[in-house]
This record gives structure tokens, sequence and C-alpha cells, in this order.
């Protein structure tokens, strides 16, 4: 089953899809379409056919359907996944080794049905296949994030104009860090805690990640300057901020933060608020369909 999100990047999850259905014919693929109709839609989608017995099912957007997808498939075994990018950002098919956009070489690999066992993690309980993060990309996620029943626009553009609003005006959280039995109070600008390596579509916040290694990167930097700010974010581009001295670059299998007071955070992009936050990474749980001659985020 593909489960295409139709609005996503901007409408590109409708226009793929007679590209698609030449693909499943191209290639005799037993496969069949269903089109998301509402947020949260392709949770259920994906439930119904996890209990119907289908053995592929696989995303057709961005980050945020491959996580719907993803949700209903945790506790399950053998049913493999996947995600033909068609999002704005499409952070997530990096770690798979994909690009944005599917042309003819990729859809042939895709088909040949590579696989990896993947990990995923949690914050909160809440489930997460790329990453999640607290401080500034989290007001900047909040910014940017669309209510259930909106109609998401602006795009690449949107999110940058949130960059750069945030940039300007956000101010760090005092915070306390419990890891390997260690507690460490300090500032926040950015913390973020991933399984993958890219975000907002095109900054490297955790370049070293694995998400097949059973651990989370975590990328803490501490309260910078306006200029500092601007410095790192660049840097970031490249994942060439993790040598930098107000950076603290780690990995942990499970970590424990508290704002003490209710603060934004994002889960692949999910907006929601907590104080505290339990973060936990489960090893080698999710069959998922990857890209063998692309740079991809496993160890193989």
């Amino acid at each position: 089953m593909f489960i295409v999100n139709p609005i996503a990047g901007n409408g590109h999850g409708k226009k793929i899809i007679p590209e698609l259905e030449s693909k499943i014919s191209q290639y005799d693929i037993p496969g069949e379409i269903v089109a998301t109709e509402r947020p949260g839609h392709a949770i259920e989608l994906s439930a119904r056919c996890a209990a119907a017995g289908y053995t592929h099912i696989i995303a057709v957007g961005g980050d945020g359907t491959m996580n719907e997808v993803a949700k209903s498939l945790l506790d399950t075994k053998g049913i493999i996944t996947g995600i033909i990018p068609a999002g704005t950002g499409n952070d997530f098919v990096q770690i798979l080794g994909y690009p944005d956009r599917f042309e003819a070489s990729h859809w042939d690999i895709f088909f040949r049905q590579h696989l990896v066992m993947m990990d995923y993690g949690t914050c909160n309980t809440i489930p997460f296949l790329n990453g999640m993060g607290l401080g500034f990309d989290a007001e900047v996620a909040a910014k940017n994030y669309i209510a259930p029943g909106e109609t998401k626009m602006g795009g690449k553009g949107k999110y940058l104009k949130a960059i750069l609003g945030t940039l300007f005006f956000f101010k760090e959280y005092r915070v306390m860090v419990k890891r390997d039995g260690n507690v460490e109070e300090t500032d926040c600008f950015i913390n973020t805690i991933s399984n993958g390596r890219r975000y907002g579509g095109g900054f490297y916040l955790t370049p070293h990640a694995i998400a097949n290694d059973g651990l989370l990167d975590v990328c803490m930097v501490k309260k910078l300057g306006l200029l500092k700010r601007l410095d790192i974010l660049l840097k970031a581009t490249k994942g060439a901020h993790t040598k930098d001295r107000k950076v603290h670059y780690y990995t942990t299998d499970h970590l424990e933060v508290d704002f003490g007071k209710e603060v934004p955070f994002h889960v692949d992009g999910e907006v929601f608020y907590a104080s505290k936050f339990d973060v936990r990474i489960y090893h080698a749980k999710i069959p998922i369909i990857f890209n063998p001659e692309g740079n991809h985020f496993f160890r193989l």
C-alpha cells in the first residue's frame, strides 16, 4: 500500500500519483494507492493496512507523512516500510540515501527493495524517526507549525522567515540535563536529539548520526550572541559547527531534560509542549527500504 499525502510539498504529493501509478505497472508491483484526507489520517490508514495483512506500507510525502505511517508499525513484526519523497523539507529521506525527488534510477533502486533495520526514538513516549528539538529549533518549529485543519502555505520560504525572526528575539532557557547518572545545569540555545542528521531542509545539526547504532546523537549549543548565532547556523549547513567550543556534541541511549516550565518541543517537526522530557532510543526495530548506492546514514 502506498499512502499518499496529496498536499505534501505544496501539492507535489498529488502531482506524483500518475507517475507512481505508472511505476507500479512498470515494475509489476501488486500495489494500491490511497490518499490522506486530513492530519493524522495516515496513522489510521497505516493501522488498517497492517491489520489487513499488507506486507509493505509506503509513505508518499514528507517527514510528517513518514512519521504518521511508521507510528502504526513500531510494534508490528515484519511489515516493511519506506518513503517516496514528495514533501518540502524531505529531511528524513536523507537517512535512507535518497534525494529530495526521485529520478528514474531511484525508482529502480527503490523497487529492488534493499532493507535495513532502523532505530527509532521516543520523547515522553512520542515516537520519532529523524529527531526532536528543544530551544531555538523548537521555537522555529512552533512558529512554522500548521495546526490541524489549516492550509500549509509558504514552504521553505516560510521556514526561513521563522528562522530569521526567532534568531533575533529568542531568549535561552536554563535547563537540567541528566544522562549516564550525571546531572548538568546549563543554558540552551539549541538542544537537538536525533537519529538522523538533517533538519529544516538543510541544517546538519547532528552530522555524525548513524540510524542503526542504538544511540541518539545530541547537539547542545549554549547561550550565544546574535553574531555567534549566525555563525553557528551557517556552519550547521555543512555540519562544521561541532568543533566550536560553544557546542557540546555527544551520543547516549537515554537522557532526561528538565526546563522547570512548559516550553515547545518538536518531534519530527510536530509541535508539542512540556516541561520535562524523557528521551530514549529503540535499536533495530523498523525494516525499511534504503538506497545502498546513496549517501545513507546506516552502518552495514
